[in-house]
């Protein structure tokens, strides 16, 4: 579990296809890496993934078949950053809003407008999820806990803070990038049961 609160990026130096998977290996820095041992969860660009191995000042993590379909670690490449972040720990602090690390979908960045004032982004995504996707609700992009801003047919946009893009790789999207996202639980959880009731009141 994981709060959408991204602690850092880090840089993937090798990665490995082997039968039906890809291993990666990850730069994490040291100050990130306190008591993370083998079979601890980290979530890359939002995804959970499992520790297998630790190598000098790499961690090496087993990416599946599944996984590379659904998510943009697919197209991630040796040289590119990812964004970081361990495991909630009990007593620790919640910024953001839970996360699982179990990505839905993926959105289309379709615009970004780069100012000396703002940094916003318009994602586009397939229309069956657009029911999740509400105004000042919750989203996880790429693993970061964001508020979702202007939501249009099916697109949505988000207004990024310097700090936001100081510590993510978000800075680095543009146009035609594909970004992971996790639909907030709470958001999913409700608009699925007011489905359900009415369309058993549709019944009656």
């Amino acid at each position: 579990m994981f709060t959408g609160i991204v602690q850092t990026t880090a840089d993937v130096v090798s990665i490995n296809k082997l039968h039906g998977l890809k291993q990666f290996g990850i730069a994490i820095k040291p100050e990130f890496c306190k008591n993370l041992i083998s079979g601890a969860s980290v979530a890359v660009n939002g995804v959970c993934l499992t520790v297998t191995e630790q190598r000098d000042d790499k961690v090496f993590f087993d990416v599946m078949e599944e996984t590379l379909r659904v998510t943009n670690l697919d197209v991630v490449d040796e040289g590119h950053q990812v964004n970081i972040e361990r495991s909630l720990s009990f007593g620790d602090e919640i910024g953001g809003h839970i996360v699982s690390g179990h990505i839905h979908t993926q959105a289309k960045v379709v615009s970004v407008k780069n100012t000396d004032d703002h940094f916003n982004l318009t994602l586009e995504v397939a229309p069956t999820w657009m029911k999740y996707i509400l105004y000042k609700g919750f989203i996880a992009v790429n693993g970061c806990s964001l508020t979702i801003g202007k939501v249009e047919n099916n697109t949505f946009e988000l207004y990024l803070i310097p700090e936001t893009l100081k510590l993510t790789n978000l800075s680095e999207a543009g146009l035609g990038t594909f970004l992971n996202i996790e639909i907030d639980s709470q958001t999913q959880s409700i608009v699925d049961t007011v489905e359900r009731v009415l369309k058993t009141k549709e019944l009656i």
